[in-house]
């Protein structure tokens, strides 16, 4: 049989962040697994049922392994792990390279199995790397394929991840709408579905968010507080706090925000994932600093998430919403000049931001003008982040921007 099916087993393993325990189920243990991996037993038909079940795909597909591996096929396999490899070292880029190339691989060889878990794989990881765009185009691929159209569990995957690129683009009502599509999916019945349905919930919830949808954000999160049960993994939990208290800072229910923060940041562990880790208390510091809540443990949010983005490695966007973080913090705590240094240096780089945040940015930076009696440039500011939140569909916060200027216009500018 040579190592063929072994690899494929592991590649489809690893791609579905499973161990060799949970492939094994209840029937086969771990070590037996890895003497399948390692092509030192021969998958039975009873076998290759088992593992199908597991890894969601049909038997037939997984019976095709034990064939020969062609040279075409041998090469697909190695990009495969290097590209799950780079993944799990977040070499976002390699993963994003390698995946693409072990997908151009498997076409001819018609393994659609593979090409689906190599495109997906190199979306997400372009989405990481930050290249939010090429990340798209990969995914409207993924929309189309007929893979997707006929599994209801691949469908809320791709779903699901396009409104997190749309999300990230600022494009805030075609991010509510593939929500909408992922989550109408449902939960399905494996572990893997119902998690990519919770994630699907958390995106449509930040979408709806962004966009000033509170009620509707709100009730959503009823879903997803109903689905922590005693058994939900503590990483899990962890973020449905964290989107609950979003939602509910926003909403200026500051003590009920503050509660399912205090919750995630207990459940929440950067040793299980530093770059989750980061990114929560990235959003903590924020929500905190909206609801005007300067205190000692939101400047804690924000150094944590300073220390923990500068380990994991942060994409431009990344590093210009922690300044922007940290120039609220100022301006709060009447540190104008310092507010107003910070401020001025993201403006200079506001196309790496979405249109949504580049709007919070400048509607600071006209707050922090006006504080300091620099009004033409504060209406500039005012005139930019009404321009971008429209843009990107916060209509709610171009209303905040449009308000500003009336009232610096009728101050006399």
């Amino acid at each position: 049989m040579g190592s063929s099916f072994g690899d494929r087993l592991k590649q489809e393993r690893l791609a579905r962040h499973l161990t060799q325990a949970e492939l094994g189920g209840d029937l086969y243990s771990a070590s037996y697994v890895s003497l399948l991996e390692n092509a030192h037993r021969e998958p039975t038909v009873d076998i290759i049922k088992q593992l199908a079940k597991q890894l969601q795909l049909a038997p037939s597909s997984i019976a095709d392994w034990v064939e020969g591996a062609t040279a075409e096929g041998s090469g697909c396999l190695r990009l495969s792990l290097y590209a799950q490899q780079c993944w799990d070292t977040r070499d976002y880029l390699g993963a994003a390279t390698n995946a693409k190339a072990a997908a151009e691989l498997a076409q001819p060889a018609k393994d659609q199995v593979t090409w689906w878990n190599m495109t997906f794989l190199a979306a997400n990881s372009l989405l990481r790397h930050g290249d939010n765009a090429e990340a798209t185009k990969v995914l409207e691929l993924l929309l189309k394929h007929p893979l997707t159209l006929e599994s209801d569990a691949l469908s809320l995957r791709a779903q699901q991840v396009m409104a997190a690129a749309m999300l990230a683009q600022g494009s805030l009502q075609q991010s509510i709408e593939h929500g909408i599509q992922a989550v109408s999916i449902g939960s399905g019945d494996s572990a893997a579905e119902f998690s990519a349905y919770l994630m699907a919930l958390q995106t449509l919830i930040g979408s709806l968010t962004e966009a000033g949808r509170l009620d509707e954000a709100w009730t959503h999160t009823t879903a997803l507080a109903e689905a922590v049960t005693d058994s939900t993994p503590a990483q899990m939990a962890g973020e449905i706090h964290w989107v609950i208290g979003n939602v509910a800072f926003i909403r200026k229910d500051v003590r009920t925000g503050l509660e399912h923060h205090a919750k995630a940041g207990q459940l929440l562990s950067p040793a299980t994932d530093l770059s989750r880790w980061a990114q929560f208390n990235k959003a903590t510091a924020w929500v905190r600093l909206m609801a005007g809540v300067v205190e000692p443990a939101t400047l804690q949010a924000i150094e944590r998430s300073e220390l923990a983005h500068s380990v994991v490695g942060a994409t431009p966007a990344e590093t210009l919403e922690v300044s922007l973080l940290r120039a609220r913090w100022h301006y709060l705590n009447h540190e104008v000049p310092l507010a107003l240094e910070l401020l001025e240096k993201i403006e200079g780089q506001k196309d790496q931001l979405a249109p949504h945040i580049a709007g919070d940015s400048a509607l600071l930076l006209g707050n922090a003008l006006e504080a300091a009696d620099r009004n033409q440039e504060a209406f500039t500011a005012y005139s930019n982040a009404q321009e971008r939140y429209t843009v990107s569909g916060a209509l709610d916060r171009a209303a905040v921007a449009q308000d500003c200027l009336a009232a610096l216009g009728s101050s006399g500018h």
